[in-house]
């Protein structure tokens, strides 16, 4: 099929013109995605045949595609169950081949879905459904007089015939798929999330006394409000409900069903109050607590991928000498020292603080590790002690400039006591681990904190209360993305970092790391061929984001994948030289013409991504780090409305940023004080770890809280811009 040949797979269809994207890009996408490519890969090395799709767009063809199999798996087992039951029309085949949502397809079977022993069955069991089509058709005068028909053993009375019938009507209302659709569209106009406290958790719960008689509309309520209400109700402090008006939805099912004002009549319209009290009104609660859930748990899950990509793309210091230090007043400063490849070289501990006050003795210890390990930088977490051991450096007098920059310590406590400190430093303790931690942070964030859960860095909001299985898949999804974003040296890169690779995973990456202690670093992207289990799918997926630097072939330490290797060779004999005149050389870079290399296979994309890697081959897309330096406060007590002073933001979640100005106590920039025109998304304005200048609004000393205001500071002449472009 050709690459721009309309697939007859209808989902295809679908999911193009949701996306509004053409076909042919979906057809491909969704056949390479299905022939095992990532998405890394696709948007990299596959733009001819997606039209050039990004990461996103990829990602939304993926969901999408299986959200869709999994309707459509859903669909043939209903289908199967109905057929099974021998009570498939034709009407209702084609219902169910058109529904588009899962919640349609279940509407759809539920008259068909197997049941506990319900009134209604035990009404029909009694022989009472020919009355209750009787009454639903409402052309019956009498229908106490028609009820006496149906007394027999089971049936006592008219009044019981008719109990009984009014069952299995309000049944039947309950099963309607137009009656719940007309309901869930009431629902999500109209809905209210009603939050109460548990009588007698007043004082237990009080921290979530905002909470305790609070009321607001379903569809208006923030993620992180719903999440914490839920969180309240699942520790038994409150009882949330989700509601309409009782008379709308009454209403609305009368709208429906009654068709007159007979007795007949009359009883539907009973009917209908009982099935909307006992069965629908339950039913659609729960129906939509789970859909406003779901959609808490997208955006929170969605914040902390956002914040997680910031943070592993988080500016690198780069290979320097560093020492770390995990501050500490007792127990003393760790300090550790490390080389230009974060390989443990020295530790031990000082105690410049109370309650040794061991000054002197620290400095010299501090001086001697500098000049005997040639320390270029020194990392210090940003914990207990952080504020108090950066004032003690300033004081230290080195020979020569050396940068001091704090790390955020979140997670690494984590790391220290994980199976992969252990067997990275068998023969050191969690303090030492800690250390270093920090000061491989500080070189390279990204080969660090892959280490890590996420879940354990600390960015974003209610991560523990979300789907867990679907935050999962989200970070793991961030993850690969940023590391095949910057690349991967294959001669230095831990064997978690290699997991994350495109193709690669867990073995690969073990065997990779194997294959490099038995036989030395790798000399080339072709020797990864001997790698056990390397196989053509593997490398063609990984190739293009390792790098060698060592190789003889330069093209092997940049983002050019082997199969275009044959095209940079033609470029540089056409140019009349070789690849590495071509890559050093940017007037031979300008005569090439790249309309001359476009072949069947090999687009203008593929060829400009080839060129511009040829200026700059294998470089970091990620920004150079900055030195930070905190106002002169150290506590909350220090902090005075009207105050501005510089910050790093921490965390930034739906309703505004989180920023450390110092004091042991982050500070709230609310969403509403982040910048002098409107903003939907924080994270427009404000990314992780960006220094920023905040004035201190409001500081409640009981509580620790301290409001701080971006607009109303320097920083607001720059809110303006995206803060992409900072």
């Amino acid at each position: 099929m050709d690459a721009k040949t309309p697939s007859p797979d209808k989902n295809i269809g679908i999911i193009s013109e949701k996306l509004s994207l053409n076909r042919w890009q979906v057809e491909n996408a969704v056949k390479l995605l299905d022939e095992g490519a990532t998405i890394p890969f696709i948007s990299r090395y596959r733009k001819e045949m997606t039209g050039s799709l990004d990461e996103v767009q990829l990602l939304q063809i993926k969901e999408e595609s299986e959200r869709l199999k999994e309707l459509d798996n859903r669909r043939a087992s209903i289908v199967k169950s109905i057929e099974e039951q021998e009570k498939m029309t034709t009407e209702l085949s084609v219902k169910i081949a058109a529904a588009a949502t899962m919640s349609q397809l279940e509407d759809l079977y539920m008259p068909f879905r197997p049941k506990r022993r319900t009134k209604a069955m035990i009404a029909r069991e009694k022989g009472l459904e020919p009355l209750a089509h009787i009454i639903m058709e409402q052309q019956e005068k009498q229908p106490a007089a028609k009820a006496m028909e149906f007394i027999n053993d089971t049936v006592a009375t008219a009044e019981d015939a008719i109990a009984g019938a009014s069952d299995i009507i309000a049944e039947w209302v309950s099963e309607n798929e137009k009656a719940r659709q007309r309901l869930r569209q009431l629902y999500e106009r109209e809905a209210t999330v009603y939050s109460k406290v548990v009588k007698g958790k007043e004082t237990e719960g009080n921290k979530y006394s905002d909470y305790f008689d609070w009321s607001e509309p379903l569809k208006k309520c923030p993620s992180h409000r719903l999440l914490a209400m839920r969180r309240g109700e699942d520790e038994g402090m409150l009882r949330l409900s989700v509601a309409i008006d009782e008379n709308r939805a009454t209403e609305t099912l009368r709208s429906i069903f009654v068709k007159g004002s007979g007795e007949s009549s009359a009883i539907v319209s009973a009917a209908i109050k009982d099935s909307w009290k006992r069965l629908l009104s339950p039913s659609m609660e729960t129906e939509f607590r789970n859909i406003s859930k779901e959609k808490a748990d997208n955006e929170a899950i969605t914040v902390f991928a956002d914040n997680l990509r910031q943070l592993l793309l988080g500016s690198p210091l780069g290979e320097k000498n560093v020492l770390a230090i995990d501050p500490g007043f007792r127990t003393g400063c760790k300090i550790v020292c490390l080389d230009k490849q974060g390989n443990l070289k020295h530790n031990e501990t000082i105690y410049p603080h109370p309650p040794q006050n061991e000054t002197a003795m620290s400095v010299k210890k501090l001086l001697t590790m500098v000049n005997a390990y040639k320390i270029e930088a020194i990392a210090i977490g940003n914990g207990t002690a952080s504020r108090e051991t950066e004032e003690f450096l300033k004081w230290v007098k080195f020979e020569k400039d050396i940068q001091v920059f704090v790390v955020s310590e979140a997670g690494a406590s984590v790391y220290s006591a994980s199976k992969t400190a252990r067997e990275e430093f068998p023969d050191y303790d969690v303090t030492v681990r800690g250390a270093i931690s920090i000061g491989r942070r500080l070189m390279d964030p990204l080969a660090e904190l892959v280490k890590i859960d996420p879940k354990s860095i600390g960015v974003g909001q209610y991560q523990h209360d979300v789907d867990q299985q679907k935050l999962q898949k989200s970070l793991d999804e961030v993850v690969i993305s940023c590391v095949n974003a910057v690349g991967v040296e294959v001669n230095t890169a831990s064997r978690h970092l290699l997991t994350y690779v495109s193709g690669l995973g867990p073995q690969l990456a073990q065997n990779i790391v194997d294959y490099r202690s038995e036989n030395g670093p790798f000399t080339s992207r072709k020797e990864l061929m001997k790698v056990k289990r390397m196989g053509t799918k593997a490398f063609e997926q990984c190739a293009g984001f390792l790098r060698i630097r060592q190789s003889s072939n330069p093209l092997d330490a940049s983002a050019v994948h082997p199969e275009s290797y044959h095209i940079v060779e033609k470029m540089s004999q056409d140019a009349g030289c070789d690849v590495a005149a071509l890559i050093s050389d940017e007037n031979k870079r300008k005569s090439i013409r790249l309309e001359k290399y476009i072949t069947a296979s090999t687009g203008l994309p593929t060829l400009r991504d080839i060129v511009e890697e040829l200026t700059k081959p294998g470089r970091d897309p990620r920004s150079k780090i900055a030195v930070f330096q905190f106002a002169d406060i150290h506590s909350v007590e220090d902090c005075r409305i009207g105050m501005v002073v510089p910050g790093i933001v921490t965390n930034i979640t739906k309703f505004g940023a989180f920023v450390d100005i110092g004091v042991k106590q982050d500070g709230l920039v609310h969403i509403s004080n982040l910048c002098a025109r409107f903003v939907s998304s924080p994270s427009d304005v404000v990314k992780l770890h960006q220094h920023v200048t905040v004035k201190i609004i409001g500081v409640d000393l009981d509580r620790k809280r301290i409001q701080l205001s971006m607009k109303d500071a320097a920083e607001k002449k720059t809110c303006g811009k995206n803060a992409a472009e900072r």
